[in-house]
């Protein structure tokens, strides 16, 4: 099983070769530190352009 900061790499990673880039993608550090099983992923903030990137890369991903 992954850890979550694989995780969040492997989403960076997989946003960045589509052209998305959410700086504030990250691991919750309150969830990851808390005795919950399962740390949430922070995806933050992004500007208009990096949402259009985003559903530009979902919407060809549905093809």
């Amino acid at each position: 099983m992954l850890s979550v900061e694989q995780v969040v790499n492997q989403l960076r990673d997989e946003l960045g070769r589509v052209g998305v880039v959410l700086p504030s993608l990250r691991v919750d550090p309150v969830t990851a530190a808390s005795e919950l099983p399962h740390p949430l992923v922070e995806l933050g903030r992004c500007n208009v352009d990096t949402a259009m990137r985003l559903v530009a890369a979902l919407h060809e991903a549905r093809r």
